[in-house]
């Protein structure tokens, strides 16, 4: 039986996530794979959909009703990517009791201000470019290694290069078992 993955997506859902199908294209074979919308996660609706008011809509309260749906839609372990807001609702939910496999976060906004981490396996993926990126000092705090790729910025799971990285790896480290993936480059 396959894998399950439950892939979060970032703070526009399904919106302006045409890239998404990428990533769904290259592990549907290989997973099971349950996706939510952000958004409806956490039953955002702006009347301007501006990056800064879907934003402030998720620090309102978004995150917190995110997290509380997941915590009531997922009772199955299982292993997580999620890209942007995405990771931090994970995140918070792992910490919740969600039953958490693995996290695969990319460009995790909202990361760098929490002070305890999930029990599962932990990647998190930043562009050296992401303004929203944890600090180096976070990682050592927090008791974890993440993965710095060169020359990309926040949105950098949209672009081909990443999307086959990250399904590679996790195809790697989930269906063939090859160690952790917690490693640590150029942070």
């Amino acid at each position: 039986m396959a894998e399950r993955l439950v892939i979060l997506s970032d703070m526009w859902g399904a919106k302006k996530g045409l890239w998404i199908t990428s990533y769904l294209g290259y592990l549907q074979q290989h997973f099971n794979i349950t996706f939510y919308d952000c958004q409806q996660l956490g039953n955002v609706d702006v009347k301007v959909n501006s990056e800064e008011n879907v934003h402030q809509a998720f620090v309102d309260g978004g995150i917190d009703t995110a997290v509380a749906h997941l915590l009531n839609k997922e009772k199955e372990p299982a292993h997580y990517l999620c890209f942007s807001i995405g990771g931090a609702i994970a995140w918070k939910a792992a910490l919740g009791g969600l039953p958490m496999k693995s996290l695969y976060a990319v460009s995790s906004t909202r990361l760098r201000s929490e002070v305890k981490k999930p029990e599962s396996e932990i990647h998190l993926l930043f562009g050296d470019e992401d303004v929203y990126r944890p600090k180096s000092s976070w990682y050592k705090e927090i008791g974890i290694e993440g993965e710095l790729v060169q020359g990309f910025s926040h949105d950098m799971y949209s672009d081909e290069k990443i999307i086959k990285k990250v399904c590679l790896d996790l195809l790697n480290t989930v269906t063939q078992n090859k160690g952790k993936t917690n490693k640590q480059k150029a942070i």
